[in-house]
């Protein structure tokens, strides 16, 4: 039970951390891109990991067969996850994508629970729809266009819960440290990559300005909240992982109406409630009704 409850304290923290991403992402996106924004931000990560690997003596982890398979899937599917959520970005709010993100609770259930072994509830059942109605609810607006930014972030979301799968099974090997190590590494090249291919490379002076984000999403964002989030997946469930993130769309629709002044609409309210409420009912314990 306490090694439960620090990963349940570990994820509180992480959730205030987290709530800032979408509100410092869009500052630097104005400034030098979103691929840039992002690698830049992975290089100021791959140096605090790098750094703490070969301070703590683990640098032969990164080099570990067993656990290579996982490092590898784990570092395709959360760079993927992010290069889709700093391109989402681009075309929608920090409060859009805050609540959306948290979908990965749904997909989280539906491949472990519904796909997988768990037994389907009845009160799971419910609250595995009624996130689905508040995702619609969030995707589609009055005039029933979608906004791609919206739906860039959704794919993002169903995408979640496999790089925490293999971060879960890498844990089991390697440390936390070395996990974001290896994963930043791996993917800087390609990252500067995509990005020289697809963003004009910034200015000086875009840059300059943009370095308090920049410095802000790579220690805080991608440093030390990971860290937070890997220990956390090694004491709790997935989907209880997942089901915890709902305190980020809540923060972060409060920090982006008093910094970027995104005073949440009828439709952002409308579907975070359910989507709150169906994270609830998925993770509430099971009765013997309900069996």
């Amino acid at each position: 039970m306490q090694e439960e409850r620090k990963g349940e304290i570990y994820m509180l923290l992480l959730s205030l951390l987290e709530s800032w991403f979408p509100i410092f992402s869009l500052f630097s996106i104005a400034l030098i891109g979103a691929m840039f924004s992002f690698a830049f931000s992975v290089s100021i990560a791959t140096i605090i990991f790098l750094s703490l690997v070969i301070y703590q003596k683990k640098l032969s982890e990164l080099f570990r067969k067993d656990a290579r398979k996982d490092l590898l899937l784990t570092t395709f599917f959360i760079n993927l996850l992010f290069v889709l959520a700093f391109t989402g970005l681009q075309y929608t709010t920090a409060g859009n994508m805050a609540v959306i993100i948290f979908m990965q609770l749904f997909f989280a259930y539906l491949y472990f629970n519904v796909f997988g072994d768990h037994k389907l509830s009845m009160t799971h059942t419910i609250g595995a729809v009624i996130m689905a109605v508040g995702a619609f609810l969030m995707l589609i607006p009055d005039d029933l266009s979608l906004n791609k930014g919206d739906l860039i972030i959704f794919i993002a979301a169903a995408l979640a819960p496999f790089a925490n799968l293999y971060q879960k099974r890498a844990r089991t090997y390697v440390s936390s440290e070395t996990i974001l190590a290896f994963r930043n590494i791996v993917a800087l090249p390609v990252l500067f990559g995509i990005a020289f291919m697809t963003e004009p490379f910034p200015s000086q002076e875009n840059l300059i300005n943009a370095l308090p984000y920049i410095l802000a999403i790579g220690f805080l964002v991608l440093g030390l909240s990971k860290v937070l989030y890997i220990e956390a997946l090694h004491r709790i469930s997935i989907t209880k992982v997942s089901a915890m993130l709902a305190l980020i769309p809540l923060f972060t629709l409060i920090f982006a109406y008093f910094t970027l002044h995104e005073v949440p609409n009828l439709r952002q309210i409308l579907g975070i409630i359910p989507i709150l409420l169906g994270g609830y009912l998925i993770t509430k314990p099971e009765s013997k009704a309900d069996v």
